[in-house]
Order: structure tokens, then sequence, then C-alpha cells
């Protein structure tokens, strides 16, 4: 699913998680297995929509990892845990959902005028996209109890700070749309916003 250059930048980016702990890099290979599942599910129908990507280059690799290994290191380091970390990955994990999963069935709308919008568009929503992001962003939250131990209302709480990443995603995605911004950027404040909430309400205690 990665170029070359896509792979060796991935196995540096595990190889950080790795020294951060190995509960890292596993929740990182969760994203990873149920990415290439959510990737491959019906691919033939995407190909046909034209929105089909087999493999994938280092940039997409360093835009949706960059903010999780941050928080991971930055965790390690100022000894806030992993929570920012697992909720950058749910809100990645969320995106990818929507993306991958969400183009195979309803009509989307575009956020900005809110018109139907072709599959795939940026900036755009459908409901079975925002039930499949919610899904992803869960799949991330249970995993965070087995692996790291949170508790159930933590790992849910995680998951939501994921989805809510994605959401953030599709309105910045009007944006880039109009050229403002590209889609690795966009990437990167999705992975943030679900790390930075998941920090704000657990971290702090408001969770």
């Amino acid at each position: 699913m990665l170029d070359k250059q896509g792979l060796g930048l991935a196995v540096a980016m595990g190889a950080i998680l790795y020294f951060v702990g190995l509960e890292y890099l596993i929740v990182m290979l969760v994203f990873l297995a149920f990415a290439v599942v959510a990737t491959k599910y019906h691919y033939f129908n995407k190909k046909e929509m034209g929105i089909y990507e087999h493999e994938r280059g280092w940039e997409n690799v360093f835009w949706n990892g960059l903010a999780p290994v941050i928080f991971a290191v930055l965790g390690l380091f100022f000894g806030f845990g992993p929570i920012p970390y697992v909720g950058s990955v749910a809100a990645i994990t969320a995106d990818k959902f929507a993306s991958e999963l969400g183009v195979l069935g309803g009509e989307p709308i575009n956020l900005g005028d809110l018109k139907p919008a072709k599959p795939g568009t940026s900036g755009a929503v459908s409901p079975l996209g925002t039930l499949m992001s919610l899904a992803g962003a869960t799949i991330i939250g249970v995993s965070s109890i087995v692996i790291f131990g949170l508790n159930p209302l933590q790992g849910f709480a995680v998951g939501l700070c994921g989805f809510a990443g994605s959401v953030v995603d599709s309105i910045i995605g009007i944006l880039e749309e109009k050229g403002l911004g590209t889609k690795g950027t966009t990437n990167l404040i999705c992975a943030a916003t679900g790390g930075l909430l998941a920090y704000l309400l657990i971290n702090n205690g408001i969770i």
C-alpha cells in the first residue's frame, strides 16, 4: 500500500513509537490494518469512481503520522501519557473510514454551499460517511481500552474526540477545495484536533 519512500518513513515513525512504548506502536498497527481493509473494500467500485489509491507515498505517511508521533514523544517527556496520542490516531482512522467507506453509499453534500457533491470531494459529507467516521474512531477508542488500560468512559471519550477531528477535517476541506491548503495539511489538522481535544477533555479531568 506504500511506495518505497512511504514505507521507509513509516518504518522510521514506527521505530520512534516503539521507543516511546510498544503499546503506541500496536495502536498504530491497528490503524494500519483497518486502513488497508477500508481501502481494499469494494476497490473496484472506487476505481470506477476514479478515487481508488492503491499506493501512497511519503507525503501521506508524513501528514497522517506527524501529529500522533509528536503527541507520543511529548507524552513521554512531559508525562501526560497516551491519551492525546490515541485521540490523534482515532481522528486519522475516522477520516480514513469516512473517505474510503463513506464514498460507497449515499450522495454527499458540500458543506460550503449545501449542494450535492461528487464522492471523494473534500469538504463534503454523507450520512454513511459520518457513520463510518464514528465507527473508525470507536475502533481506536475500544482498542485503547485493551492496549493502554483506559477505562471505558475514557475510551468512549477518545473515540468521540477522534470523530470530532474528522468533522473538523471536513470543515477544513472546504478551504482545501478553494486552494487554501492541501490534503496533507487537512490531515494534519484532523489528527491534531483529535489529540488536543483528548488532552483538554480527559487529561484535564473534564471527562
